[in-house]
């Protein structure tokens, strides 16, 4: 495609603050037939989106499709996303450190899901959005939605499952500690809230698959270590709560999802008996792990939350051997 058809495209509907569902079809078929192949292509659909004040609906879905192809597919390595360009993204899509629109939002999360690999903190920083706006009322989630500062609702619970999962990709990738720290500052600042019963299961089983991977244990799929259970649905206050049903109910499920580090250890020892230092090593939660473990459920200073007890009993039964700096606070579960 020529830089001056792309150019005179772009300029005539920038003029006119429009863009219709026929305008979109011409982008798919004369100016971007063969996708957008460069990053001066990819700004001029992000300058159309931020100054066209009227847009249908099917620009949206073509705006994403057409960026995510650029980034995803165009550089280089095919499906990798560098450093470099996740740093462009970001810089892009933010104002004051915050994503401008939903359909913005939208990109960031498509662009995780169809990379075959992407940095870290692409992830983190997708989370923070939806804590933004589930936290302070902040951000693109708040325009013309129904969100409750404060409180987190199913709908924001599934887009944080769906952004963990995108970052997971078909690999097995454990929650990094960037993601867990969002997830912690969500749960701290929405604790009082009578928040989504969705929102104990994703956290307990993501805080898990951080430490007990951390710990040595071989990361499942992103899609198995958080997949929803049924289990967890009841919003009704019942005996022992979410705590008791967890425990009942899918302790033995959850942690079925994990190869032990004992299950590592003979696999490896089969090939190569010298991996025994290894193994050990991944049978205990270090002490780094154990301090910001304990820092983030209070540290004995104030009494356990409903799901950081689960979440502790977790540990406690899948650690052989447990940091002093957590005995104290497991001694205190189940």
């Amino acid at each position: 495609m020529g830089e001056l058809i792309m150019s005179a495209a772009v300029a005539e509907l920038t003029s006119k603050n429009k863009i219709t569902a026929e305008d979109v079809t011409m982008l798919r078929r004369e100016v971007f037939a063969d996708g957008v192949v460069s990053r001066g292509e990819a700004e001029a659909l992000f300058a159309l989106d931020q100054t066209a004040r009227d847009k249908c609906a099917e620009w949206a879905p073509f705006f994403v499709e057409a960026v995510t192809h650029y980034i995803v597919r165009q550089e280089k390595p095919e499906g990798y996303i560098s450093e470099e360009n996740a740093a462009w993204l970001v810089r892009i899509i933010s104002r004051d450190g915050m994503v401008d629109s939903r359909t913005e939002l939208e990109l960031l999360v498509h662009v995780l899901e169809e990379a075959k690999s992407s940095p870290a903190q692409l992830s983190a920083y997708a989370l923070e959005q939806v804590a933004d706006a589930v936290i302070d009322g902040k951000g693109p989630l708040m325009l013309g939605g129904s969100l409750v500062p404060g409180l987190i609702a199913k709908a924001e619970v599934e887009l944080l499952r769906r952004i963990l999962y995108a970052y997971g990709g078909d690999g097995n990738i454990a929650i990094t500690k960037a993601e867990a720290e969002v997830l912690f500052r969500i749960n701290d600042r929405t604790a009082a809230a009578s928040n989504d019963p969705s929102w104990n299961d994703l956290f307990v089983k993501a805080i898990a698959n951080y430490v007990m991977c951390s710990a040595g244990y071989e990361p499942p799929t992103r899609e198995a270590a958080l997949r929803h259970e049924t289990f967890l649905e009841h919003a009704e206050p019942e005996i022992g709560g979410f705590f008791s049903r967890m425990v009942s109910g899918g302790l033995a499920g959850i942690l079925g999802a994990y190869q032990s580090p004992g299950g590592i250890e003979a696999e490896w020892e089969a090939k190569n008996r010298a991996a025994e230092a290894l193994a050990r090593r991944a049978e205990t939660i270090d002490a780094g792990e154990a301090r910001w473990l304990a820092e983030h459920v209070g540290d004995g200073r104030r009494p356990l939350r409903d799901n950081e007890r689960a979440l502790l009993t977790l540990i406690k039964h899948a650690s052989p051997e447990i940091h002093p700096a957590l005995k104290l606070l497991l001694d205190n579960v189940a």
